[in-house]
């Protein structure tokens, strides 16, 4: 493609020099240079900068437009947005065209199971595709308990707790729990879900280096006393890197200093274990060694909400006083059938996680002998491929697809500039042909990048 306005530039400079003032733009946008100071009105007159009451001229909207004016520029066309028009698995369609998918997170390929339809097409037929009312009033139904009795089962606690969004979870559980007088201490790469709810909660925040369980041990050696209830937050597998952290190191940890250990399993639950049953029974901990168990229910078990795992004590609080709990709708029965379904055959074929955690490994191992850097990903349904800038981030997402493969490319701002990436989630259901085929195409693409 020739580029016009920066003749005599080679296409690497040409990029760089773009890529440059993007970054430039975005810094002025994120720092607040271009917004003008209040002016003192004359009378009868309101002078207010327009980005204080329009939202094209807000701060996050420009830097959007940054981003996409940015990519216009250089012939990059959007990744995001791309609309699947049947069930995302191993494969996928859009446009009519099939694709090796590893942009969705159905890592057991339970999404779409036959068994897991009609769990929830009955559970339409019982209860509606809504309970039409907060749980604590009159949305209560079966199927909400079964659920929640079979997920505190597989942690091996008292009672569970199911949400109707992931996200919401670790709001509203560490919003209400945790206030002023307390301290959340968290990996530094922990989800946005736990910093929003630590920024509700009022406590004081720390975060510490990543999976460096030493370096949160000195910090609470320094803080413990400082503060009442302290709550220490991890995650299973980190969505970004695909690793996870020593837990028992941590568990030792909480229990000398005498604060609460929360681990996120979004990403681990149903993908680490013999029997997918997470990072507890990948360490053969017992459930009572964390406080709270977190989990999200879009993963491998094919719904839609997230859990709270742990005594009897945390779930009854949550239930009666949590606003995101007591204030919100339950969750749609169609919902909770299919996430029971799922659970209940991920315990009857455990073949399909040891499938995964195969086809996994393979994929790093491929990658690696490549020349890809694969990060600290253990290969455990999340595989980053970082390429480092952006720009040549994004092109490389595009010439895949133009290959018949489908991967999401993360780039700055999500992640700093200097480790954008492909991220590559692994389904049970990925052929180890698919796989060989994807990998060599990542090395000769970038090769040619």
């Amino acid at each position: 493609m020739t580029r016009k306005g920066l003749p005599g530039l080679t296409a690497q400079i040409k990029d760089k020099l773009i890529q440059q003032a993007l970054e430039r733009r975005l810094r002025q946008a994120e720092h607040g240079s271009s917004v003008a100071p209040l002016a003192h009105p004359s009378a009868g007159e309101v002078n207010i900068p327009p980005q204080h009451y329009s939202f094209r001229h807000h701060p996050g909207y420009q830097q959007i437009r940054i981003i996409n004016d940015g990519a216009a520029r250089l012939g990059i066309g959007s990744p995001f947005f791309k609309l699947h028009e049947g069930i995302a698995g191993a494969v996928t369609h859009i446009g009519g065209q099939e694709y090796i998918n590893y942009s969705s997170y159905n890592y057991l390929g339970l999404s779409g199971h036959k068994v897991v339809a009609d769990a929830a097409k009955k559970a339409i037929d019982d209860y509606g595709t809504s309970v039409s009312a907060s749980r604590l009033v009159s949305g209560e139904r079966p199927i909400h308990r079964e659920l929640e009795q079979e997920i505190a089962k597989a942690y091996g606690v008292d009672d569970a707790i199911v949400f109707v969004s992931g996200h919401a979870a670790n709001v509203t559980t560490i919003g209400h729990l945790f206030g002023p007088k307390d301290l959340i201490l968290h990996d530094e790469l922990i989800h946005n879900s736990v910093l929003q709810g630590i920024a509700l909660s009022g406590a004081k925040r720390l975060p510490f280096a990543h999976n460096d369980w030493a370096a949160l041990d000195a910090i609470l050696l320094e803080q413990r006393h400082q503060f009442e209830q302290v709550l220490v937050v991890l995650e299973g597998i980190y969505s970004m890197d695909g690793d996870y952290p020593d837990l028992p190191r941590f568990v030792e940890i909480k229990r000398r200093h005498k604060v609460f250990l929360m681990v996120d399993e979004a990403h681990s639950f149903g993908v680490m274990g013999n029997t997918g049953l997470g990072i507890r029974e990948h360490f053969d901990l017992e459930g009572g060694d964390v406080d709270i168990w977190m989990g999200t229910l879009s993963k491998a078990l094919a719904g839609c909400g997230g859990y709270i795992a742990g005594e009897t004590a945390l779930v009854e609080h949550l239930k009666f006083l949590a606003p995101g709990f007591l204030y919100s709708v339950g969750m749609s029965p169609p919902l909770a059938a299919a996430s029971l379904a799922a659970l209940k055959i991920m315990l009857q074929e455990p073949e399909r996680v040891t499938t995964l955690q195969a086809r996994g490994q393979l994929f790093l191992e491929l990658a690696r002998a490549g020349g890809i850097d694969t990060g600290t990903s253990t290969g455990l349904a999340v595989i980053p491929a970082i390429i480092g800038g952006s720009i040549k981030t994004a092109r490389l997402s595009a010439a895949l697809f133009e290959r018949g493969i489908n991967v999401q490319p993360i780039l700055y701002p999500a992640v700093p500039e200097k480790s954008a990436r492909l991220r590559f989630f692994i389904s049970c259901e990925h052929t180890e042909e698919q796989i060989r085929q994807t990998v060599q195409a990542v090395v000769e693409e970038a090769n040619r990048l």
